[in-house]
């Protein structure tokens, strides 16, 4: 049944409100345990017994990191990384282009730095390279170093890693492998096929991370003591949420302890990139996800490549500044190309239409760096897993995205195997692949297939699951903070949305491009201020711009806005129905 009514909201969705199951659960959590309804109906609907409540909401690594051993070659990688370290041996990084990747090679840089040695990095360029270890490079680096450690990639590249004789590699990756492994030292990956998949969840950095601790483990067994690894967190939380890696379990306890430790201002990357992005409150997931990552990734996709990982890793503010302002401007660069593609893909997949397992654009000159982003909003659009191409000659590479329940890596890396594309790969949300053009209609037709065959396309828009009901009066700062402790937020862990019923608009303006600023109130003595980003992309922004006096449901999540040195709370906008 629809919650306050509403079967077709403005954008098209049903609203769902929480299971009677939630309700009763939250209500003897709330008896047995005195913390806040609200706290204890975010918990319900995760699923968290009462009884591990208190536990839940002060996640710590100690009781939640699991044993780096029980992943295999850990103890082989760790074990070869220190004999590199103690015998003063040439390392080189090679790093993916991403923020996951950038954040990797910055844990390993700084660590070996730590320990006196400067390490060789290595990022591919997106457009001449692409993505992971290629021939040439290896070989380059295989010549001059005695360790290669590839981080968030890797797994797939058996040419590459055969080809840097001479040297000896270390694979520390997150993407779905396949049958055989590439021959070297070790590959440490949650996400190999003789692996169980429990630990799937983590990032690249995630694992790297785990690497240290096993390598500061091996160095106390030998009475010496490494680098402050809490001290790194700040780049794993990065990574973690920008990379989109589920906030379950390790990576609760590693984010939420990776924001105290950036909250400290101590590494200058992050310093400098937080006041670039004009970051005025203490970070959050959202800052990771929204202000900082975007920024980060701007190198590896429309500039440098290797822009990101330098600035997550020096250790100069002066350097830091530079490389931070370069990235923002990057940024703007980049979302100007990412609006043009967006435009034109989304008029092309709504020509070819929604409702197929599979929504999907291809077009000639698409820049390879902001195709993923625009397969995102596809995805988004449509409810369905997307996939947008760019053609440079015969060659198109495209980046894919998926919903939940629906392994859209796999499905890519059985059309490689099947020879419909050059190559392709990735993990269960997100995947890369390369088609010839002349394959482009049978490999979309085949992965629309298999997708279908996982559940891809039943339905329309998605529900808008909903945590209950709000008034205006009753969304302070206070009862948003109560909220937070059940968090981080991310991927895995949506936050709380809340309807607020029966509001007038006492205030609507446009800002910037396509955002909404609202002032909202309930006629009475309560009132919230409310953004709605994006909302000229969807049928929101004009309606509620134009709103003639009407009254409306409002549906989003609480934050806490910070302006001016004051703190007040805020509605960020995801839907609105007529009351």
């Amino acid at each position: 049944m629809s919650y306050l009514g509403v079967s077709q909201s403005l954008t098209g969705r049903q609203w769902v409100g929480p299971s009677i199951e939630v309700e009763r659960t939250a209500e003897m959590m709330g008896q047995t345990t005195d913390l806040p309804a609200s706290v204890c109906q975010v918990l319900a609907r995760r699923g968290v017994p009462a009884i591990e409540a208190t536990g839940f909401l002060s996640p710590t690594l100690k009781e939640l990191l699991p044993d780096p051993r029980s992943m295999k070659d850990m103890e082989v990688a760790a074990a070869r990384y220190l004999t590199a370290v103690r015998n003063r041996e040439k390392i080189a990084v090679f790093a993916d282009y991403d923020v996951d990747g950038g954040s990797s090679a910055a844990l390993l840089l700084v660590w070996l730095r730590q320990m006196g040695l400067q390490a060789t990095l290595y990022v591919p360029d997106r457009i001449d390279e692409g993505y992971g270890p290629n021939v040439p490079a290896m070989q380059a680096l295989a010549r001059d170093h005695d360790l290669i450690i590839c981080v968030d990639c890797g797994t797939l590249s058996h040419e590459p890693i055969a080809a840097a004789k001479g040297a000896d590699v270390i694979v520390l990756d997150h993407h779905l492998g396949g049958e055989t492994l590439p021959d070297c030292v070790a590959v440490v990956n949650p996400n190999r096929q003789d692996e169980s998949g429990d630990l799937g969840y983590f990032c690249a950095a995630g694992v790297v991370f785990l690497m240290l601790v096993e390598a500061g483990r091996q160095m106390r067994d030998a009475g010496a003591n490494g680098p402050d690894l809490m001290a790194l967190l700040d780049l794993v939380a990065l990574a973690t949420v920008a990379d989109v890696a589920p906030l379950i379990d390790a990576n609760r306890a590693l984010v939420r302890q990776g924001l105290k430790v950036m909250a400290q201002r101590q590494r200058p990357g992050l310093v400098a990139l937080a006041d670039v992005s004009r970051m005025d409150a203490q970070p959050s997931t959202y800052h990771l996800g929204f202000l900082l990552g975007p920024r980060v990734n701007a190198g590896g996709r429309i500039g440098k490549a290797d822009l990101g990982a330098r600035l997550l890793s020096t250790d100069s503010m002066i350097e830091a500044e530079a490389m931070a302002e370069r990235l923002d401007e990057l940024n703007r660069e980049r979302r100007d190309i990412e609006n043009a593609v967006r435009a034109a893909a989304m008029d092309q997949a709504e020509e070819r239409g929604f409702e197929a397992p599979l929504v999907w654009a291809a077009g000639e000159g698409w820049h390879p760096g902001v195709v993923g982003i625009v397969s995102s909003r596809l995805k988004e659009a449509a409810n369905r897993p997307a996939v947008v191409i760019g053609f440079d000659g015969d060659e198109g590479k495209g980046s894919g995205r998926s919903v939940s329940g629906v392994d859209l890596g796999a499905s890519i890396q059985k059309l490689a195997a099947e020879g419909l594309l050059v190559k392709g790969g990735g993990h269960k949300m997100a995947a890369g692949l390369t088609v010839m053009r002349d394959q482009l209609e049978p490999a979309m037709a085949r992965l629309s297939e298999l997708l279908e065959k996982q559940g891809a396309g039943q339905g329309g828009p998605a529900d808008l699951k909903l945590d209950g009901m709000l008034m205006p009066g009753a969304a302070t700062v206070d009862l948003i903070e109560q909220i937070e402790q059940a968090g981080p937020f991310g991927a895995g862990a949506p936050a709380p949305r809340y309807a607020l019923p029966d509001l007038s608009i006492r205030f609507a303006k446009r800002v910037g491009e396509s955002h909404l600023k609202l002032s909202l109130s309930d006629g009475l003595s309560g009132g919230i201020d409310a953004i709605a980003f994006g909302a000229f992309d969807t049928p929101l922004g004009d309606r509620l711009l134009n709103h003639g006096g009407a009254r409306f449901h409002f549906a989003g999540r609480l934050e806490i806005n910070t302006w001016g040195g004051r703190q007040s709370a805020q509605l960020r906008l995801d839907d609105a129905a007529p009351a």
